[in-house]
């Protein structure tokens, strides 16, 4: 929200207090001394810990009413205690922004201070030597695209942003529309009106900023931008990610690319294929550039134990999520480590469990249409029909009584030559849906850093160019394909090496390399 109370509580724009060693990368409660949670009040630059702690912040503002607004030290998320809500505005000479790159600074010259230190303690051989030399080389390397400003918590977001923004089929159609702001405002009307009968959605369109960010993000002038007003589009749109807790990577790509399909499906009409410099999809209510580029067809096989009536289904899917298999769930080895005894899990292990037959539970049972009531039977999934882009997302969640616990297990993962043919439907009963390639080879990684599903840091691994990217928010360092290999993968993106989209989609877009003629598969 846009708080009211920032000219008159808003004072502090630099960093003033210290911690008890003095160092100020780190700072401690004025209360309690604890460096947990950190929140400096904006007002007079005191520092209490969060109301998680000792609530020595909250305490600080019921002795001082006016000094209301707070920034936490950790995650840069700005709160007021007077209007009770997390807030997105900054004061007219930018006190916030000042004071989140005092922040940054600070805490990364306690970085190098602690890295300084251990160079003298420990003194580099031949083999760290090189591989500092090499460190100095990647570091030459810049990208052509900026990194993404975290606003508070907002490294789900970046990571899934720029990990889209590199799928350049995607990332080039939605640069290349037209601005619906201005060219759409009759079928913006009537989506919205729609959305808010619904009770949900405001008058707010999330292609058009989106689109706006990904023309920011590859202008390239800038090291880092803000998606402000991407974020406050998300919190409009959806209530539970308002504010500034760390929220689910995969459930926030799930939740643009469903809301994107629905907003492309209303907001672009049916332009005939024959018009090649259409930047529009195709038939109105029929698909739309996710589903092209990420929709995929599943089939669903469900056997009755008792009489052997088999039922089957078919389902769209905009990615698949995999189980790891039971008897890694406690492996937490990382790639490269010494003991090579421990067993590793295989990418090709997770997608082999997902295809196999499986008996439903007691809670699941199935209405057998022979038996004519609920029966024991078995389920088994296929791909019945692949998409241009596979997105696999590893649940590395579980939950474990009332809470959720992290799988750290290391799933070895291949950069490049993936085959899905062993797990798509029989080619008798699919044939011309399958032909040509089924290889994909690696494009970007999202990684979950920490513990837990509700806390962490997320960041991303993107290939452009040949060459790897880590994007850590607003930070971008080029990498060797052995750093991607050895990262604990929670959301993969492959792109089929052959892709194949509809003829209106042909069409050279905004330097997009032109596509393989042919049927979506």
């Amino acid at each position: 929200m846009e708080c009211p109370h920032l000219e008159e509580s808003v004072r502090v724009s630099t960093l003033v207090q210290t911690n008890t060693n003095g160092n100020t990368s780190k700072l401690c409660c004025a209360e309690c001394s604890t460096e947990d949670s950190p929140w400096i009040c904006m007002m007079c630059g005191s520092v209490g810990c969060g109301r998680y702690v000792s609530g020595h912040a909250l305490g600080h503002h019921e002795s001082h009413s006016e000094h209301c607004v707070c920034m936490d030290a950790l995650s840069y998320a700005v709160y007021c205690y007077s209007c009770d809500e997390f807030v997105i505005n900054d004061t007219q000479t930018g006190h916030f922004d000042a004071l989140r790159k005092c922040l940054s600074a600070t805490r990364s010259n306690g970085e190098m201070r602690q890295k300084s230190q251990r160079r003298r303690s420990e003194p580099l051989n031949e083999v760290e030597n090189d591989a500092k030399k090499q460190k100095k080389e990647l570091k030459k390397i810049r990208p052509k695209s900026s990194g993404l400003r975290n606003l508070g918590n907002t490294c789900f977001m970046s990571a899934v942003l720029q990990s889209l923004s590199n799928i350049q089929h995607f990332c080039g159609y939605i640069k290349q529309l037209p601005s619906l702001e201005d060219k759409n405002n009759k079928m913006r009307k009537v989506i919205t009106r729609k959305q808010s009968r619904d009770g949900t959605d405001k008058d707010v369109l999330l292609v058009e900023e989106l689109r706006k960010t990904l023309i920011a993000i590859w202008e390239g002038g800038k090291s880092a931008i803000s998606p402000e007003s991407l974020l406050h589009v998300i919190w409009t749109l959806v209530p539970r990610f308002r504010g500034y807790q760390q929220q689910d990577a995969h459930e926030f790509m799930r939740y643009l690319l469903d809301r994107l399909h629905t907003e492309l499906l209303a907001l672009l009409p049916y332009t005939s294929t024959t018009n090649n410099n259409s930047p529009f999809i195709g038939p109105k209510g029929k698909s739309t550039i996710v589903s092209a580029i990420f929709g995929g067809l599943l089939q669903s096989e469900v056997n009755c134990l008792i009489c052997g009536v088999e039922s089957k289904k078919h389902d769209p899917f905009l990615d698949l999520s995999l189980d790891i298999p039971v008897q890694y769930h406690n492996v937490k080895t990382t790639k490269g480590k010494e003991n090579m005894d421990l067993p590793v899990c295989h990418l090709s292990e997770c997608l082999t469990h997902f295809t196999e037959v499986e008996e439903l539970e007691e809670t699941e049972l199935y209405m057998c249409t022979g038996c004519k009531k609920k029966q024991r039977s078995t389920k088994k999934f296929w791909i019945r029909r692949l998409p241009n882009v596979l997105c696999l997302h590893v649940k590395r969640f579980k939950w474990v009584t009332s809470f959720r616990q992290k799988l750290e297990t290391y799933i070895d993962f291949p950069l490049t030559n993936l085959d899905m043919n062993k797990y798509i439907l029989d080619m008798h009963e699919t044939r011309g849906t399958t032909v040509g390639s089924n290889i994909y080879d690696l494009a970007a990684v999202i990684v979950h850093h920490g513990s837990g599903a509700g806390s962490g840091h997320y960041t991303a691994y993107v290939l452009h160019e040949g060459q790897w990217y880590h994007f850590n928010d607003s930070t971008v360092t080029a990498c060797e394909p052995e750093t991607v290999a050895r990262c604990k993968a929670y959301i993969l993106f492959y792109i089929r090496r052959e892709i194949r989209l509809p003829d209106y989609l042909t069409v050279s877009l905004n330097g997009v390399p032109q596509a393989r003629r042919g049927k979506v598969s």
